[in-house]
C-alpha cells in the first residue's frame, strides 16, 4: 500500500522461479470524493461507429459505450509534474472508451481520436495489461514513456456530489504517483537489481500486489488506507503487508479508527502488516500512527557505520545506531513501539521514467531507475522482505504460521543496538536467520494482557484514564512525575488469557536501563486472573527505559512483554529561570535534554553556542505530547549550513508553550566537518501577566484615536521588552464540528493591501483527532496547507492578494466519529485602522512591572458579521514574544 508501483522496471519483471512478479495494481483512492483525477466518471453515452464529443469527431467499433477523458494535467502537484507521456508538456488528453455490459476499457493512446486501433484492456490481475503513454526513445536512458493499467468500479453512489439517487461506473487510469512505492518494492522484493544477479531486494522469489494510496499532491487518502486497506487483506491474496505510511497524532495509543481497523484485519484475516515507525524523531513518544497499532510490527530505521560511509560519504564512530530521524516510542499509553528496527537506507529502484537526485558527497552518479533513499520507509520493506522470506520457508516445509508466531520468532530473537533505548529500537534489529531458527520450534503462542500506570498531559485521554500498557510517566515532578534519582515503587498488572488452565510460573527480567528497574524474578500467571507485580522505578536523569520480558522457560519464544518508560526534566528556578546544557555530539548523533515549563509561562527561548568553527548543528523542540513543533527533516535549521533567513539556527522561542516536559533534542549532520561538535544550549522560561488580557472599546468613531492601556508584570528572570503594534485585523470565529472524512468550507473576503491572512484550527474536542487545513485563493490554486497529524493546523499568508479565498477543513481521522474544534480567520489590513505602540524597550525584573498606552485609531468599518480587533505584543530582544494584550472593537462609527 503505498504511491504506486512501477510495471516497467527490469527488477521487478520476473521472480526468481521466473514467474511475474507483480500480479495486481490497483488503485484504492475513493472515486468520487478524494479529487483523485485518475478516477473518471463514465457518464456520456456514445454509439459506434462514429460520434461528437468535447468538440472533435470520433471513431469507434459499432456499439454502445460511455466515454471521458483523462488529462496529465492533474498530475502536476506530484512527481510526474503534469507531464505523462513524458513529452515536456503538460496539456496531453486521452479519451476512454467504455463498454458497461462487458467493462472493456479501450484508452486513445496515441491520441487520434480513433479507438478502434486501441487494445481492449482489462483491470491488471485478469490479463496483466499494460499500456504506456508516450513513445520511448532507446537511445535515451531514461523511458519517455509511462505504463499504467485499468480497472473499473461498478454503481458509485453520486450523492456526494450532489447528485442523490444517481450512480455511475468509473475507470480508473493506473499510473504511480511516485517513486517511493517503486523504491520500497525494491527493497522488499526487488530480483537483479542493476541487472546484477547477486544484487537482490530482501525476498527476490516473492510476488507484489500493488495498491496506490497516494493521491496527486494530497498525501495518502483516507478512503485508500481504511477500505483499500481491507480490500487489500481480504481480496487480494496477500501474505504480508507493507506499510511506509503514517503521521504523528498528539494521542498516539492505538486507540484511532485506522489503527483499530489494522489491528482486527491482523487477527481475524491472520495477515500481518509492517509499518513504518515514522521519521519524526529522535524525541521520545514520536511514534506515528498506524503503526501504533497493537499487533502491527512498528519497524525503526537503523543505520551502519559502513552504510554512512558508503551511501553518504559520512564517517562516523559507531558501528551500529538509529537513524536520527526514526520516531522513538513508547505510545502514548506507555505500549510497546516501535518492535523492531532494520536497515533505514537503501540504494533501490525507481521509476524508470524519472530521473531522481542523488546525493552530492558520495562521489558517484546512480543510473536512471536507481536511487538512494532513507526513512522508517526503507527500513518497513527490509522487514516485510524478512517475513516474506520466512513466510516462503514455512510454506516449503509445510509448516503454518500465525501472524503470532511470526511476531514472537521476530522479537524473541531480534539484536539489540548498543548504546539505543528500549523505547527506541524495542527488541532491535530483526534477525532473519536466527527469527527462522526459533520459528521452526514454536508451536503456539499464548496471549497477555498488562495495565500499568500513565501520567501524561494525555493521561486523561486514555481509554482507562491514567493507565495504559506499560509504564509511562512524563509529567512534571509537581503533577506527579519524578525528579532525577528519584526512587518509586509501582505496580504493574500482568493477566494471561490463554494456555493452560493451570498457574504457570514466568520468568521475569528487563532488557534496557536494567539499573532503573526492578522486580521478582518469577511469578506464578494463572489463566484470566490478574496478578500484580511490583517494580521498583529509580528514575534517571532525562529518559530511561527497559522491556519487561514475560517468560514462560518451557515456551521456545519470549512470550510477552510490557515497555516502560519515566522521563525527568530539569526545572527553572530564580532568579535566571535559565538552565545550560554543555557537551559534544558525534556527526550523525544526537542527545536531549528535557526541560520542564510551568502553566504561566508564555515563551520558551532556547540559544544554542559553544560551537566549534564550521559545526553543522542544531536543536529540535518537542512538546510534552510528544509531537515537534518544528521540521525534523534533514537539511533543517543547522548552523553554517541552513539558510538563516528560513530558520535560526542559534536562537529561535516557543510562544505559549504547552506546559511540561519538553525535550530539546540536540543533533550534528552527517556533513559537519567535525566528528565531534560541541556545544552549549541554554532554555530559559519567560513570561509576563498582561492585565487586562483584552481592552474592549465597546464603541470607537472612524479616524479618532482612542487609547488603550496594559500593566505589564514579568513573572520570571530579567528582561527587556519592547511594545509592538500593527494593523487591525477582521475576524471571524466559530466552533463547529466535523466528521470522519467530513470536509467544511469557509470563504474569507481579503481586501486589496492586506498585510497578513491567518487562519488557525484547533483544540478538538476529540484529542485523538486529526484535522487538516487547506487555503486556496480567488482562482482555486492552493496557497498554503498545514495537515501535520494532529488537529493544531495554522496558515498565515504574507501580503495576500485582494479576492475571496476558500479554507478547506478536512476530517482526516475522527476516532469519536466526530469533533468540535476552534476555527478562526482573520486578516489585518492598514485600510481597517492601527494599532499604534510606543517603540521604546522597557527593562523588566523579576516581579517588575510597568504600564504601556497604546492607540487605537479605526479606518473603515468592519463587514457585516465579522469584528475589528488588535494585537500588542511583547517582544524580547531576541525575538521572543513573552505576552500579548489585546483590543476587541464593538460597534464603529462613521
Amino acid at each position: 500500500m503505498d504511491t504506486g508501483v512501477d510495471l516497467a522496471h527490469p527488477a521487478l519483471q520476473k521472480t526468481t522461479t521466473g514467474d511475474r512478479k507483480i500480479v495486481d495494481w490497483v488503485t484504492a483512492t475513493d472515486p468520487l470524493v478524494e479529487s483523485d483525477g485518475t478516477w473518471r466518471a463514465m457518464r456520456t453515452p456514445v454509439a459506434g461507429p462514429t460520434f461528437t464529443y468535447a468538440g472533435a469527431t470520433w471513431t469507434a467499433p459499432a456499439g454502445n459505450w460511455l466515454i471521458n477523458r483523462f488529462s496529465e494535467s492533474i498530475t502536476a502537484a506530484s512527481e510526474p509534474a503534469g507531464d505523462v507521456n513524458r513529452d515536456g508538456d503538460t496539456t496531453d488528453v486521452w479519451g476512454i472508451l467504455y463498454d458497461p455490459v462487458s467493462h472493456d476499457i479501450r484508452v486513445d493512446v496515441n491520441q487520434n481520436n480513433n479507438f478502434t486501433d486501441d487494445a481492449v484492456m482489462r483491470p491488471y490481475k485478469e490479463k496483466y495489461d499494460v499500456g504506456y503513454f508516450g513513445t520511448d526513445n532507446p537511445a535515451t536512458a531514461i523511458a519517455e514513456r509511462m505504463p499504467f493499467v485499468v480497472e473499473y468500479r461498478e454503481d458509485v453512489d453520486l450523492t456526494p456530489a450532489g447528485l442523490p439517487g444517481q450512480v455511475a461506473d468509473f475507470v480508473n487510469i493506473g499510473i504511480p504517483e511516485g517513486l517511493h512505492a517503486t523504491h520500497v518494492a525494491g527493497i522488499s522484493a526487488g530480483n537483479d537489481l542493476f541487472g546484477n544477479r547477486n544484487f537482490d531486494g530482501q525476498a527476490p522469489g516473492s510476488k507484489i500486489v500493488s495498491a496506490r494510496a497516494c493521491s496527486w499532491g494530497g498525501g495518502c487518502t483516507a478512503a485508500a488506507l481504511t477500505t483499500g486497506m481491507v480490500d487489500l487483506v481480504v481480496n487480494r491474496g496477500v501474505d504480508v503487508v507493507n506499510l511506509s505510511i503514517g503521521g504523528l497524532p498528539a494521542l498516539n495509543d492505538g486507540s484511532s479508527a485506522q489503527s483499530q481497523l489494522y489491528q482486527q484485519l491482523i487477527t481475524k484475516y491472520g495477515v500481518q502488516l509492517f509499518i513504518s515507525a515514522g521519521n519524526s524523531g529522535s524525541g521520545v513518544n514520536t511514534i506515528g500512527d498506524p503503526s501504533v497499532a497493537t499487533d502491527a510490527v512498528s519497524v525503526a530505521a537503523s543505520v551502519s557505520k559502513q552504510t554512512w560511509l558508503a551511501n553518504y560519504a559520512s564517517v562516523t564512530r559507531k558501528s551500529e545506531q538509529l537513524f536520527p530521524f526514526s520516531s522513538r516510542g513508547p505510545r502514548e499509553d506507555g505500549g510497546f513501539k516501535p518492535n523492531i528496527a532494520a536497515p533505514g537506507s537503501a540504494i533501490s529502484a525507481t521509476p524508470t521514467w524519472e530521473v531522481v537526485a542523488g546525493v552530492d558527497t558520495v562521489g558517484y552518479t546512480l543510473p536512471v531507475g536507481y536511487a538512494m533513499e532513507n526513512g522508517t520507509s526503507m527500513a518497513a520493506p527490509q522487514a516485510t522482505g524478512g517475513a516474506a522470506l520466512l513466510l516462503s520457508a514455512a510454506k516449503q516445509t509445510k509448516r503454518t504460521v500465525t501472524p503470532a508466531q511470526l511476531r514472537r520468532a521476530i522479537y524473541s530473537t531480534a539484536d539489540p543496538i548498543a548504546g539505543e533505548g528500549a523505547y527506541e529500537q524495542g527488541y532491535g534489529n530483526f534477525d532473519v536467520p536466527g527469527s527462522w531458527s526459533l520459528l521452526t520450534k514454536i508451536s503456539e503462542t499464548r496471549t497477555y494482557t498488562a495495565s500499568a500506570p500513565v501520567c501524561t498531559p494525555l493521561a486523561q485521554y486514555l481509554s482507562t484514564p491514567g493507565s495504559g500498557t506499560g509504564i509511562y510517566n512524563r509529567c512534571a515532578a509537581a503533577d506527579g512525575g519524578y525528579k532525577a534519582g528519584q526512587t518509586k515503587l509501582v505496580t504493574i498488572s500482568l493477566t494471561r488469557t490463554s494456555g493452560p488452565n493451570r498457574t504457570v510460573l514466568h520468568r521475569l527480567s528487563f532488557q534496557g536501563d536494567r539499573g532503573a528497574f526492578s522486580t521478582v524474578p518469577l511469578i506464578g500467571l494463572p489463566l484470566n486472573k490478574a496478578v500484580k507485580i511490583p517494580v521498583r522505578v529509580k528514575a534517571g536523569s532525562g529518559v530511561t527505559s527497559a522491556l519487561l520480558k514475560v517468560d514462560d522457560p518451557f515456551t521456545p519464544a519470549i512470550d510477552f512483554e510490557v515497555l516502560n518508560t519515566v522521563v525527568t526534566g530539569v526545572e527553572a528556578k530564580s532568579p535566571s529561570y535559565a538552565n545550560t546544557f554543555t557537551g559534544a555530539v558525534d556527526r550523525n548523533s544526537t542527545t536531549s535534554f528535557f526541560v520542564t515549563v510551568p502553566s504561566n509561562a508564555t515563551s520558551l527561548q532556547v540559544d544554542l553556542g559553544g560551537l566549534a568553527a564550521n559545526s553543522q548543528t542544531r536543536w529540535i523542540a518537542i512538546n510534552p505530547y510528544g509531537v515537534p513543533v518544528e521540521p525534523t527533516s534533514s537539511p533543517y535549521c543547522y548552523t553554517n549550513y541552513s539558510d538563516p533567513a528560513t530558520c535560526k539556527p542559534e536562537e529561535r522561542s516557543y510562544d505559549n508553550p504547552i506546559p511540561g516536559v519538553w525535550e530539546l533534542e540536540v543533533e550534528s549532520r552527517r556533513t559537519s566537518p567535525l566528528l565531534s561538535n560541541p556545544f552549549a544550549l541554554t532554555a530559559k522560561v519567560q513570561g509576563v501577566t498582561v492585565e487586562p488580557a483584552t481592552v474592549t472599546l465597546p464603541s470607537v468613531k472612524v479616524g479618532t484615536a482612542t487609547p488603550a492601556s496594559w500593566t505589564v508584570t514579568n513573572r520570571f528572570g530579567p528582561i527587556s521588552i519592547t511594545p509592538q503594534g500593527g494593523p487591525l485585523g477582521s475576524s471571524f470565529t466559530q466552533r463547529p464540528s466535523i466528521e470522519q472524512n467530513g470536509v467544511q468550507d469557509y470563504t474569507v473576503d481579503v481586501p486589496a493591501g492586506a498585510t497578513r491572512l491567518s487562519v488557525a484550527i484547533g483544540n478538538p474536542a476529540d484529542p485523538a483527532a486529526d484535522l487538516d487545513l487547506f487555503v486556496y485563493d480567488a482562482n482555486g490554486t492552493e496557497v498554503g496547507r498545514s495537515a501535520d497529524g494532529d488537529s493544531e493546523e495554522a496558515v498565515s499568508i504574507a501580503n495576500p492578494a485582494g479576492g475571496t479565498y476558500t479554507v478547506e477543513v478536512q476530517g482526516y481521522s475522527v476516532p469519536a466519529g466526530t469533533t468540535a474544534y476552534d476555527y478562526q480567520d482573520a486578516y489585518y489590513s492598514p485600510a481597517l485602522g492601527t494599532l499604534s505602540a510606543p517603540n521604546t524597550p522597557v527593562a523588566l525584573g523579576v516581579g517588575a512591572s510597568a504600564t504601556i498606552t497604546g492607540s487605537v485609531t479605526v479606518a473603515a468599518v468592519p463587514p457585516a458579521g465579522r469584528h475589528l480587533s488588535g494585537e500588542v505584543q511583547f517582544v524580547t530582544d531576541e525575538g521572543a514574544v513573552v505576552g500579548r494584550g489585546s483590543v476587541q472593537i464593538g460597534s464603529v462609527t462613521e
